[in-house]
């Protein structure tokens, strides 16, 4: 928690020391960027206090594990090699070259 606090307090003061720099001169691109990296690391932050909220908020008997998204689970790459070894047993084998019906003389 400290951490995160002292993160808050670093970032806000950031943040705030952009946005003062960019209130005196709008038109300076230097300026707005400094305020956009600023404004960015701050979101950082809020996402990390909303994260800690969430996990404060579950009843650790009760807690459900969270599916890992299929896009992001190892195990899909195997389901989808099984679709596609399945999908490949219903197409047709090659063909045969037929032997040549000429007679040799």
């Amino acid at each position: 928690m400290e951490d995160i606090q002292q993160r808050l307090t670093e970032t806000g003061a950031a943040c705030l020391s952009a946005f003062e720099a960019w209130s005196k001169d709008k038109k300076n691109e230097t300026a707005k960027e400094s305020l956009d990296e600023a404004v960015h690391e701050l979101r950082k932050v809020a996402a990390r206090i909303e994260i800690e909220m969430a996990v404060s908020e579950r009843d650790p008997k009760n807690s459900k594990r969270i599916p890992i998204p299929e896009h992001r689970d190892a195990r899909a790459g195997k389901k989808s090699d099984a679709v596609n070894d399945d999908a490949q047993e219903g197409q047709a084998a090659p063909r045969k070259r037929r032997a040549s019906s000429r007679s040799k003389d």
